[in-house]
């Protein structure tokens, strides 16, 4: 038997949530998805994941929402955090921080582990301790209780992904690259059957700066002026991959990376 995982690349804005929104119910269907989970870094304006669009995403049909190094960013995230065992922070932040870094989900009759892991290099606001000193008792842990194991590096450097990815592999069925919001064309998997890419891209709109509004990202490195970012809204798409994964092995046995089109958004939505 075997477990279809679909990983959804960054949410970014209300133009991400809408793709879920409009795209998900029908590519779990057409895929034969058993598990969906969604990094939902950018969701509420770009910048972090506020409670209402994490209660919302759930009911979406997203079974783990992970974030990255802003997952503190907004205030009523960090309650909610502490009692949403369906939300995973990175696991690296200081012991007794609100909320979870990983945790096995039953779905049906099959469970899934997932770990959430955030790199060092890059990260000017936040300074975690080093990501791989937690994954073996991480990932031992987890397996006493499942051998599918899914883990997303939330990463700036292609360097330490794919130190990651070496370090990981045999350890976990999947290392999931994020943070960087564009899709890339590596997907492969290692020969101890662990399925890796550097970034499993966005959600969102593609016609954009980091699915922001071109204008005003381009208007801020030209002056160094802080200015408020704004939802892009042209050529959206919800990205990410699938990765199928043996049960009793915990070995991936493929990972396939999705670019869905979705309809432009009605105005309703964009003026919301």
């Amino acid at each position: 038997m075997s477990v279809r995982i679909l990983f959804i690349g960054e949410i970014v804005g209300k133009s991400g949530v809408f793709c879920v929104k409009n795209l998900l119910k029908s590519l779990k269907e057409e895929k034969m998805i058993d598990f969906v989970i969604a990094n939902g870094e950018g969701a509420t304006g770009g910048f972090g994941l506020g409670k209402n669009h994490s209660v919302y995403l759930h009911k979406l049909g997203i079974d783990v929402i992970t974030l990255g190094e802003k997952g503190y960013f907004k205030v009523d995230m960090v309650p909610h955090l502490a009692k949403c065992p369906y939300i995973l922070r990175p696991a690296n932040y200081p012991s007794g921080n609100p909320g979870r870094g990983y945790k096995v989900y039953t779905k049906g009759e099959k469970k899934i582990g997932v770990i959430n892991l955030l790199g060092q290099s890059g990260f000017t606001r936040v300074h975690l301790s080093n990501p791989f000193s937690y994954l073996p008792e991480i990932a031992s842990r987890l397996k006493q209780e499942t051998q599918v194991i899914i883990m997303e590096f939330h990463a700036t450097t292609t360097a330490e992904k794919y130190t990651m990815f070496y370090y990981a592999n045999g350890k976990v069925s999947a290392v999931i690259g994020s943070h960087n919001k564009v899709l890339t064309a590596d997907e492969q998997v290692l020969s101890g059957g662990t399925a890796v890419i550097c970034d499993a891209g966005r959600t969102g709109s593609i016609d954009s700066i980091g699915g922001l509004d071109i204008a005003i990202e381009t208007q801020k490195m030209l002056t160094q002026i802080p200015e408020r970012s704004k939802d892009a809204w042209d050529k959206l798409e919800l990205q990410g991959v699938i990765v199928e994964v043996e049960e009793e092995t915990g070995k991936a046995t493929s990972i396939e990376r999705l670019r869905i089109p979705c309809k432009e958004a009605p105005e309703n939505e964009r003026n919301s």
